[in-house]
């Protein structure tokens, strides 16, 4: 009895799904080239005078980057301008690799400790990430204009995760490259060194004055729903004020029991008369 079994030919073929591209065209010349952790998002703007990185992630994933710039045709001495959205490791990290052929930007408060090597505010040495100096060519100011031709990014110093996030907005087309000021629905990210609650609270009102269809965070998800996510980040930046008056209030509370009924913690208590 011969055997009926399928040839090599007539086997049916596994299909070999391709992997998602880390890749995003989000509107005609805007790219979201994806981060992994512990890095950020970095964003590609091909404008028609010059193309223009938003962040630049890592420095281990470089390499990571280069490919991903190859993927909408460019080299990296094609980048001719950095722009920075705050001073953290996450987004700085490959800065230095552009450093020949790109001008890199952030805001004078983040600019000020990046020029310093301050390692303590960018959190380099403490996540243990390798790193090469680098100084910023341009130090921004709220409300700085870049012209790219086909578009125009609006410079909004929005204090509060650190002392010199921006954000950079897209008046025509509505779009907010946000960096770690807010996330998809409404999240903010953590007060760091430098950073302050109140200045978070007016930051987040700011924003929600502008015309944003989009928001482009640096991590997680874009978000096509501002509308509802502005009001929801300015309830949470309210919350963490109030929560850290609620704190304050009881460390004084305490801090006065203590100088009432005496302590061990010098530095809580006022020294008492000797008797005489």
């Amino acid at each position: 009895m011969k055997d009926k079994r399928p040839g090599p030919r007539a086997q049916t073929k596994v299909e070999v799904q391709p992997e998602p591209s880390n890749v995003v065209e989000l509107v005609p010349g805007i790219y979201q080239l994806r981060g992994e952790k512990p890095g950020s998002h970095v964003y590609l703007i091909k404008g028609a005078t010059k193309n223009v990185l938003i962040d630049t992630g890592v420095a281990v994933k470089f390499s990571v980057l280069k490919r991903q710039l190859a993927e909408p045709g460019l080299r990296i001495r094609d980048v001719n301008l950095i722009i920075l959205t705050h001073e953290h490791y996450d987004h700085i990290g490959a800065t230095a690799f552009f450093h020949r052929t790109a001008v890199v930007a952030a805001h004078r408060l983040a600019a000020n400790k990046l020029e310093l090597q301050d390692e303590f505010v960018t959190f380099r040495k403490y996540r243990d990430q390798p790193g090469k100096p680098f100084w910023v060519d341009v130090w921004l100011e709220d409300g700085s204009m870049i012209d790219l031709g086909n578009y125009e990014l609006q410079v909004i110093h929005t204090p509060g995760h650190t002392s010199g996030c921006i954000c950079l907005y897209e008046p025509r087309a509505g779009l907010l490259f946000t960096g770690d000021t807010v996330f998809a629905g409404g999240t903010l990210s953590e007060i760091a060194v430098g950073g302050n609650v109140s200045d978070y609270v007016n930051s987040v009102r700011r924003l929600s004055n502008l015309k944003i269809r989009q928001i482009y965070p640096g991590h997680g998800k874009v978000s096509s729903t501002p509308d509802e996510d502005l009001p929801k980040a300015i309830v949470y930046a309210q919350t963490m004020l109030d929560d850290c008056k609620t704190f304050f209030e009881a460390f004084i509370k305490t801090r006065r029991l203590q100088d009432k009924l005496g302590s061990a913690f010098g530095y809580w208590t006022q020294p008492r008369d000797k008797e005489k």
